[in-house]
């Protein structure tokens, strides 16, 4: 289920509590895919998430604007683990992070790391994803199973 957003001081937008929080992309899309441009993000992230199952991955990570109260974010961020993965099924794109991501911008809406991944600023990506970038407070991200129920809108 995925909690109520909260303002958090020094964010611009509400976000989600501190924590990782289950959710299906059918609760995503619910909360979250509120309008046509988000609807858009949220069918980018949904087959991402597609080509990661392809691949083995059985949990994707949630982030970015696109989970707060931003009116119009502009994309979202995403991380997943890598336990399981055909290195050989998974699409290139989600491997390619050269040019700021823009070739997973251009195909999938929004970017995705792996979550184990150091990410230069020091800690993985989950760890990063977990800090609000404004206040550097704590706050939430979205834990996504890829599992038969959780996979499809």
């Amino acid at each position: 289920m995925i909690p109520s957003l909260i303002d958090l001081s020094g964010a611009p937008w509400p976000v989600l509590p501190p924590g990782v929080h289950e959710a299906t992309l059918a609760e995503i899309q619910v909360t979250f895919a509120t309008t046509p441009h988000r609807q858009w993000l949220l069918d980018g992230f949904v087959r991402a998430t597609h080509a990661l199952r392809f691949a083995g991955c059985g949990v994707v990570y949630l982030d970015g604007s696109f989970v707060t109260g931003k009116p119009h974010p502009g994309d979202y961020d995403g991380c997943w683990e890598h336990f399981g993965i055909d290195f050989t099924l998974l699409d290139p794109v989600l491997l390619d992070f050269t040019g700021k991501r823009e070739a997973q911008k251009r195909k999938y809406q929004g970017e995705m790391f792996p979550a184990l991944t150091q990410n230069g600023v020091g800690g993985t990506f989950l760890e990063f994803f977990q800090v609000e970038k404004y206040s550097g407070l704590p706050k939430g991200i979205l834990r996504v199973l890829l599992g038969a129920s959780g996979a499809t809108p």
